[in-house]
């Protein structure tokens, strides 16, 4: 099973589990399940028409990524917010 990484405000949702152990194909597939599995991060990771919302980072094994990315069994998806602010 491929590692979903989750840091900041998604990890406190998902009630401080940094580390989601999913079954999928895909990205995508991957972040669905982990919705499905942490019901308090549905809406957080992918908007209504089912894409990766935009303020979101994604990276498997380091490299940046899209939803439509194969992942293999032992690949890490690490899911990085932006940051943003100003003076």
């Amino acid at each position: 099973m491929a590692v979903v990484c989750l840091r900041g405000q998604l990890k406190t949702l998902a009630g401080g589990q940094g580390e989601h152990r999913l079954e999928g194909a895909t990205v995508l597939a991957l972040l669905r399940a982990l919705e499905a599995e942490q019901a308090a991060l549905a809406g957080w990771i992918l908007d209504e028409r089912g894409a990766i919302r935009p303020h979101l980072n994604v990276f498997v094994n380091g490299a940046q990524s899209e939803g439509a990315a194969a992942v293999a069994p032992d690949d890490r998806i690490d899911l990085i917010p932006a940051i943003s602010g100003g003076a």
